[in-house]
């Protein structure tokens, strides 16, 4: 069997408000943490607390992800002022 090999370049990445974007993604999981927490005992005896700390890792996660999205978008406006370009994003 051949190896496939594409015949045409990749496209360019998608640049949007990915800070933005990761943030209210956060959010959104820290919301549904505080949402599901009232809950805690219905969730405990139909054996669904991994839907809690699910909620609450994704959380955590996208704390990370703020944090790295952040570095990322500050390294992009760096390199675009070292170029004399206008920044995107």
């Amino acid at each position: 069997m051949a190896k496939w090999t594409p015949t045409h370049e990749a496209p360019e990445p998608l640049e949007g408000p990915v800070v933005a974007t990761i943030i209210g993604g956060t959010l959104l999981w820290f919301v549904l943490f505080l949402v599901q927490l009232p809950f805690y005992g219905w969730f405990a005896d139909h054996d669904r607390t991994w839907w809690l700390w699910t909620c609450l890792a994704g959380a955590g996660l996208g704390l990370i992800g703020i944090w790295y999205v952040r570095g990322r978008d500050a390294a992009l406006k760096r390199a675009a002022a070292a170029e004399g370009a206008p920044p995107t994003g």
